[in-house]
């Protein structure tokens, strides 16, 4: 495996890009996936590692006396929607339309207040049976006392929303009593992972949502956040923990593996973002006075880590109150001309340019690539759960650990953590993926 942590060079993105996705293997037996979460969320068993990747086990419970005082921990508040509708046509055949981002109106805001018609990108099972007939469907919509006929239709994407598998498709309905957030709550499934293996039950509809969710939006839960309870939380304030929230909407292309035998040649997926400016404020102090801060799953991870980049943008003449400026792309972390800046001058930079905007809030979009080689701004801690193999969000684990001292045996080889910690929860039957166990990891300063 190349060793480029320490690579500081001009070629660091042709480095990172030739990162290949089989060093980031490993075996994992189909009875260590966690099929239904444990009864009481923060009864899940926790494992523990230090910047030296040393291990202990604890249960999630024992957080508050994990964390130091002061800490700034961050969690992503997005709602997972029941995103899965199923339609049938004439012929009986079964297409289900799988609802990934807005596209008119392309605000995630404005189109579930919709009322009458909306327009999302879609992922479309079945879809060499779906001609171009309009499919319809009754559904009761809580609140109205007679049944809504829900339509939809496709619509041809236009040449920057072109992607595999996706389309767009134009859903309306007849009573306007209804907002689009109505429609999808009545006629969707809530989109447990595919790795479950199984169809989506009812306590997933609870289960499957953090207990601090509240921005609608997401495809898939910031499972590192299934784990906390209201209990939880009062203890860590009591702890003098600061909480924190932000928002990403989790897109289905969290699930997408990478086939490329290097990571340069897989297409990052692209994510919602939105961040108050007071978080970004409090991230500043965090770091002015080097107070810790525990980013709860990767997603906030993705979240917090752009947020220097969106100051970088700024700097470079981009609009920070324009969403469509306000876009990381995957491989921009990693150029020398942003890496060498200071990282709290970026963020200062990123309030600067809202204050002259008179912006309380950001928003933009994300798909930053965090593999081995990223520069690590903000999180020094790390709460997540463990990942498939092979995977995107296992590259951004392998590069928040680092890597290994030499080896005992002296042959000056050099050993990813996260493979080290990995056997360690394997040996000791961890349960994995979304509804399993989950980690406290700390960063290399």
């Amino acid at each position: 495996m190349t060793d480029i942590f320490n690579s500081d060079n001009n070629s660091l993105i042709d480095e990172v890009e030739a990162i290949r996705i089989e060093d980031f293997d490993y075996p994992l037996p189909d009875e260590r996936i966690a099929r239904h979460p444990l009864e009481v969320r923060d009864s899940c068993r926790l494992l523990v590692a230090d910047s030296a990747g040393n291990p202990r086990h604890h249960v999630f419970s024992d957080l508050p006396d994990l964390l130091p005082a002061g800490a700034l921990m961050i969690a992503n508040e997005t709602r997972v929607i029941n995103a899965r509708m199923k339609f049938r046509r004439p012929s009986g055949a079964v297409i289900e339309v799988f609802i990934l981002e807005p596209s008119s109106p392309n605000d995630y805001v404005l189109a579930f207040a919709q009322r009458e018609r909306c327009q999302w990108v879609c992922m479309v099972g079945n879809l060499k049976k779906w001609k171009e007939e309009k499919l319809v469907r009754q559904i009761e919509v809580r609140g109205i006392d007679t049944p809504v006929h829900l339509s939809v239709r496709l619509i041809p994407l236009a040449d920057d929303e072109v992607r595999s598998a996706s389309r767009r498709v134009e859903f309306s309905w007849d009573n306007p009593s209804a907002t689009f957030a109505d429609i999808v709550e009545a006629a969707g499934n809530i989109p447990i992972p595919p790795y479950l293996k199984r169809d989506s039950e009812e306590s997933d509809l609870s289960d499957y949502q953090t207990v601090y969710s509240r921005v609608e939006g997401s495809v898939a839960a910031p499972t590192a956040g299934l784990h906390f309870t209201p209990a939880l939380f009062g203890r860590l304030e009591e702890k003098g923990v600061e909480q924190a929230k932000v928002t990403l909407h989790v897109g289905a292309g969290t699930f997408q593996p990478v086939k490329s035998e290097e990571i340069g040649d897989h297409p990052m997926h692209t994510e919602t973002i939105a961040v108050e400016r007071g978080v970004i404020e409090s991230i500043v102090r965090a770091l002015e006075e080097d107070r810790d801060i525990v980013a709860v799953g990767t997603t906030s991870v993705r979240t917090i880590e752009s947020l220097p980049l969106f100051g970088y943008l700024s700097l470079q003449g981009r609009d920070v109150s324009n969403p469509d400026e306000m876009h990381v792309e995957q491989w921009t972390a990693y150029r020398q001309d942003f890496r060498s800046r200071n990282t709290l001058a970026l963020l200062r930079a990123l309030l600067d340019a809202m204050a002259q905007k008179k912006m309380d809030f950001l928003t933009g979009s994300t798909a930053i690539m965090i593999a081995p080689g990223f520069k690590w701004r903000i999180a020094s801690r790390l709460i997540t759960n463990f990942h498939q193999p092979q995977s995107t969000l296992l590259l951004l684990v392998g590069s928040f650990l680092g890597m290994m001292p030499a080896d005992a045996a002296g042959k000056g080889e050099r050993l990813p953590l996260w493979r080290r910690l990995y056997d360690e929860a394997l040996g000791m039957d961890y349960r994995f993926l979304s509804y399993g166990d989950a980690c406290l990891f700390t960063g290399k300063k």
